[in-house]
């Protein structure tokens, strides 16, 4: 058995009953997704392997791990990158993940379809046939039950060198997949955009995607922006969430994320260090046409906030990030029952004293809950109250 499959499965089978397991620093990443029977798909990245589990109890208890990768790979550990895993109406979950290709950074995406009801993955494939680079690729299955893939892709890049041009940053990608044929034509939907943060993904309906994404603006300001579709090949605009002002030359590393309530209106968190604010933020916009609202803080800089999520539900927005004091890291919570028009005050829903992964969220039905892995603590799945 392969060493790295071996060490995690070692991790996982020495989980305690309540959904807590690996205290194994192979462990770096667990990403959830709930299947249509209410079936827990967890994809794990470790630092050489991924790796997939299942549970039919909420986390409670899980299936052996399955492989993603055949053999060992060189994944890519960016702050903001992780494997990916959605589920299909029809049960079939595809995991997506980056590899890193060269010492410059330069990724490559990949997914895989799960065959056997879970028990094994196809061989990885690339989600493009161009090999210049892709990272920080998302997927996500529209109402329609299309999966749709976008990604930060530098091939423009090498053709503006090439020409003599300069080219700042990358450019968000996109392509939609056609059943086991695999993924389509490759588009390009904005450029120059931040070459190393992570996408945020939501749909407005079938075959209409919206990104949210650290864009570059003139005067290389590094504040975010959506695009929603029009149609599937169609982009729409763009649209500035938020005038921060972050100038910088540097990769942040630190992305959005953002939820589409059933009413339409629209919902992004984000981290910035810019001249007009600095710390994490949340704003609304009635719908994907109008301007997003004031920004909201969710929390100030002094409280080292860090890797917000947005969930909408159909009664319910809920957001979650990371603040440390020094010695804990604790997970803030804060709900909204009224579209996000306001807010209850935000409490602690879990704490650790080690390094953890990103906090993030995922809904069964309208029920949401926080799924998060800790060194120490392992793998937790938590509701987040009753009706939420």
């Amino acid at each position: 058995m392969r060493g790295w499959l071996f060490a995690l499965i070692v991790a996982l089978a020495a989980a305690p009953a309540a959904a807590q397991h690996s205290h194994s620093t192979e462990a770096l990443t667990a990403t959830p997704a709930f299947a249509g029977d209410g079936t827990l798909w967890l994809v794990r990245g470790s630092s050489d392997g991924i790796a997939v589990v299942r549970s039919t109890d909420e986390g409670r208890t899980f299936s052996s791990p399955v492989a993603v990768n055949r053999s060992k790979i060189d994944i890519d550990w960016g702050p903001d990158a992780r494997p990916r895993i959605v589920v299909a109406p029809d049960g079939e979950a595809v995991v997506t993940f980056a590899v890193f290709q060269d010492k410059r950074f330069n990724g490559r995406a990949y997914y895989a379809r799960s065959t056997g009801g879970g028990t094994a993955f196809t061989e990885p494939r690339p989600v493009t046939a161009d090999a210049t680079s892709q990272r920080f690729e998302t997927a996500g299955i529209d109402p329609s039950g299309r999966l749709f893939a976008a990604w930060l892709d530098k091939r423009n890049v090498a053709t503006s060198i090439a020409a003599g041009r300069p080219y700042a940053g990358a450019a968000l990608a996109f392509a939609w997949a056609d059943g086991a044929a695999g993924f389509g034509s490759t588009h390009i939907a904005a450029d120059n955009t931040c070459e190393c943060c992570r996408l945020g993904l939501a749909f407005a309906g079938p075959g209409r995607p919206a990104v949210i994404f650290r864009n570059i603006f003139a005067g290389s300001i590094r504040d975010h922006a959506v695009v929603t579709f029009e149609n599937p090949d169609t982009p729409g605009p763009l649209r500035r969430v938020s005038v921060d002002d972050w100038k910088t030359e540097a990769c942040p590393h630190h992305g959005p994320s953002l939820a589409i309530a059933p009413d339409g209106s629209q919902h992004a968190a984000w981290f910035t260090d810019g001249a007009r604010r600095k710390g994490l933020f949340y704003a609304r916009a009635d719908n994907e046409k109008s301007p997003f609202g004031q920004p909201l803080t969710l929390a100030p800089a002094d409280r080292q906030p860090s890797r917000p999520y947005v969930l909408a539900t159909a009664n319910a927005i809920h957001l979650v990030w990371k603040e440390f004091d020094g010695n804990k890291t604790r997970v803030r919570w804060q709900v909204s029952h009224d579209g996000g028009r306001s807010w209850n005050s935000a409490s602690t829903i879990a704490d650790t004293s080690d390094a953890s992964d990103h906090p993030l969220l995922v809904a069964r039905g309208e029920r949401a809950y926080l799924s998060w892995l800790t060194k120490l603590e392992g793998y937790r799945l938590i509701p987040l109250g009753a009706g939420s």
